[in-house]
Parts: C-alpha cells; sequence; structure tokens
C-alpha cells in the first residue's frame, strides 16, 4: 500500500521560513518523479516544485522560484521543500506528490489523478502566512 505523508506546515509571519517534509513508503520512489503542488482555499491547484526520477533536474513555479528549495533523498524516501520568503499569497493546502514527469506535472497538474498508478499524494500540510 502506497503511502505520502507531509508534515511541517503552520503559521508563519511574511518574510519567515518554513520546511516542509515528506515521506514515501510503498512505492519504488526511483521510478517517479516527485513533486510539490499547493492547493489555496476555493482555488485551483498550481505545481510548486518537481525532481526528475533522477534527480538531475529541479523545476520551479516562477511564483516561488529563488525562495523555495525542493530536495529529496532516495536512501529513505524522504523530501524537505525549504520556503524562505514566505508570502502572504504562499497561504495554501501543501500536498507532496508522486508523479511520472515533471513535465506534465509542472504544466498541468489540475488534470492529474490517484485513480491510476501514475501518481500519489498525501492528505496535504496547511502553510499559512500572516501579515
Amino acid at each position: 500500500q502506497v503511502q505520502v505523508v507531509e508534515s511541517g506546515g503552520g503559521l508563519v509571519q511574511a518574510g519567515g521560513s518554513l520546511t516542509l517534509s515528506c515521506t514515501v513508503s510503498g512505492l519504488p520512489t526511483d521510478d517517479y518523479a516527485m513533486g510539490w503542488f499547493r492547493q489555496p482555499l476555493d482555488k485551483e491547484r498550481e505545481a510548486v516544485s518537481c525532481i526528475t526520477w533522477t534527480g538531475d533536474r529541479t523545476y520551479y513555479a516562477d511564483s516561488v522560484k529563488g525562495r523555495f528549495t525542493f530536495s529529496r533523498h532516495n536512501a529513505n524516501n524522504t523530501m524537505y521543500l525549504q520556503m524562505n520568503s514566505l508570502k502572504i499569497e504562499d497561504t495554501a493546502m501543501y500536498y507532496c506528490a508522486a508523479t511520472r514527469l515533471c513535465s506534465v506535472f509542472m504544466t498541468a497538474v489540475q488534470t492529474l489523478s490517484t485513480s491510476d498508478e501514475e501518481n500519489y499524494w498525501g492528505p496535504g500540510t496547511q502553510v499559512t502566512v500572516s501579515s
């Protein structure tokens, strides 16, 4: 059984930092790219970042480039999203996902589903940035 669990969310002031963690079990993560997407209340999903399964390339949304850093550690199936210089508009539920292609994840995350074996994600962790 595949399990994806996110943690590390919370309430932080604008300009502050948070580190989100993600652990994956029951999945050969070296066969999957790993990504983070977020979904603000009453809005669509937005891809945040994605690392290829080889780890040789990392993608970032323009809105977080230079502020967020995504790292993966295949040895223990753990991923981290370091978020610095947080803004109020970063407030959202953040989800860690295993996916097949970063190119699809970054451009069409709204269309992805967990109904097949191509994508998995967890229950999410809430990040709230206050003024």
